[in-house]
């Protein structure tokens, strides 16, 4: 929790459905600001206030590139599995939006709604909901300088690129990027269910099957492996190298973070390489 309106409102409501001893307020301190001090004991003030029980966690994490996505992995490799975010319908949009600026394919239009972790229960709702419990609990949220911080993609997404978006559509953008990431969902349940029945070491069996499934066969697989260890998907190009394998274009490929893909006998077959490659 970072104080702000929508994990505040995540709280007040799960006290509210379940015995307030049962529940567990979280916050993180990336060690980016110093005023994460300061949230922890409004987060801690509050949810003492409410009869939740609170939990913190410091990390140490390095200015730099993806500064943004560094921060939610290491975040969500400290906290428990199975809890909750205050995630809401905006954030989704906004990151439907933000990962069609990056040139995401179908699984980047889905994002939040096929994640297993962590668990999104507010969704269903807008910002101004979160915003309305905060008000009738007479709570005045904390607002992270972060998300007011032009340099991240996400912030010009919300305060500039779907307000236009809005105006020249004449219409709300955020229900229309909720209902694309679900029908998108449910397009990519299935191409995964047809993915999964691939081997996808047999190269003749990948070469010959559709080439969008055969990559997310490719891509399922080298994700299990670990391949990379922050446990992000291939590139297109990686897949494409991996194809040009299976096909017999060529005999072996890098695929990053030190592994190597090699052909033998019409199978795939991964090995760490000698020296650690940069990453594609």
């Amino acid at each position: 929790m970072s104080g702000g309106a929508d994990s505040l409102a995540l709280l007040v409501l799960a006290v509210a459905t379940r015995d307030p001893s049962t529940v567990t307020a979280w916050h993180v301190d990336h060690g980016l600001r110093p005023e994460s001090a300061g949230e922890a004991d409004f987060v801690s003030a509050v949810a003492t206030s409410l009869g939740a029980t609170f939990r913190s966690v410091t990390l140490q994490l390095e200015a730099g590139p993806n500064l943004e996505a560094r921060a939610r992995s290491a975040r969500y490799e400290a906290l428990p599995r199975a809890v909750c975010t205050g995630h809401t319908a905006d954030d989704l949009a906004e990151t439907v939006m933000a990962n069609l600026l990056r040139g995401s394919g179908l699984d980047g239009l889905s994002p939040m709604i096929r994640s297993e972790f962590p668990h999104r229960p507010l969704l269903a709702l807008r910002r101004a909901d979160t915003e309305a419990v905060c008000a009738e609990m007479r709570l005045t949220p904390l607002v992270d300088s972060m998300n007011v911080d032009p340099r991240f993609v996400r912030v010009r997404v919300r305060h500039e690129v779907l307000p236009l978006l809005g105006d020249v559509a004449q219409r709300d953008m955020v229900p229309l990027l909720v209902r694309l990431a679900e029908v998108t969902s449910a397009d990519v349940e299935v191409l995964d269910s047809l993915a999964a029945a691939l081997d996808p070491t047999d190269a003749k069996g990948l070469s010959s099957a559709p080439q969008p499934l055969a990559r997310r066969a490719l891509r399922q697989w080298l994700v299990r492996s670990g391949v990379d260890p922050d446990g992000h998907p291939p590139s297109i190009a990686t897949l494409d190298r991996v194809m040009r394998v299976a096909t017999g274009e060529v005999v072996a490929c890098e695929v990053g973070w030190g592994w190597r893909l090699s052909r033998t006998q019409q199978r795939l077959r991964l090995e760490k390489s000698v020296r650690v490659p940069d990453s594609p």
